[in-house]
């Protein structure tokens, strides 16, 4: 399914503006290297962050406490202030790129589920939603999209997605609830994640050292 070697980059936690532009330079690095690069990182403030395609106002009344920061990718409105975030940057020769948008997200989230089962966590797949979300409103941890991670036998969504494709490849960026972690801790589930994406798709990592732009 994918290349020998993916880069891991875990980084720190930093401002929510950083974090963003730090994800666009990554769409560019894993074209020079091209490998995958896996970012784990976090916000340094409670944060709130909305979809390209979102106008600010779509924003909940709730974030009135949160920075604000604009994705470069899709998806809908997410809190990030209990929650492990991470990047994948993929270049236009990767074999994901030959799967269709909805598929690409089921294999990068099936990796993620083989992650969090080694913390005990049994989860699944949400099925298409019976009618089209309001992207311009969309809360992702309220309103599950097809593929997004749900803990089995409940109505609570563990993870979610958004993705922006392009002549650079996939940047994909996710985010995923710290009670996955079974309170076990940010360190444990990054551990965990990180072992599962190994796994599923047959890749050494190899460390990513970022350049002085970073």
């Amino acid at each position: 399914m994918s290349g020998k070697i993916w880069r891991l980059w875990r980084d720190g936690a930093h401002s929510p503006w950083f974090n963003m532009a730090a994800d666009e330079l990554l769409q560019n690095e894993c074209n020079l290297l091209d490998e995958v690069v896996l970012r784990f990182y976090s916000f340094d403030v409670p944060s709130c962050s909305f979809g390209y395609s979102q106008f600010p106002d779509a924003v909940p009344e709730r974030a009135k406490d949160f920075l604000l920061v604009r994705r470069p990718t899709g998806g809908g409105i997410v809190f990030h202030d209990n929650d492990l975030t991470y990047t994948l940057a993929i270049p236009p020769g990767n074999p994901i790129l030959k799967l269709d948008r909805m598929a690409s997200y089921r294999v990068v989230h099936e990796a993620v589920m083989l992650g969090l089962a080694r913390l005990g966590t049994h989860s699944s797949l949400a099925p298409e939603p019976p009618q089209k979300h309001d992207r311009a409103t969309l809360q992702c941890f309220r309103s599950p999209s097809q593929h997004d991670i749900m803990l089995d036998g409940s109505t609570a969504k563990l993870a979610g997605a958004a993705q922006r494709r392009g002549r650079l490849g996939i940047l994909h960026q996710g985010s995923i609830a710290l009670e996955a972690a079974h309170g076990r801790g940010k360190d444990a589930l990054i551990e965990a994640v990180q072992t599962g994406r190994q796994e599923y798709f047959k890749v050494d990592y190899q460390p990513f050292e970022p350049r002085e732009e970073f």
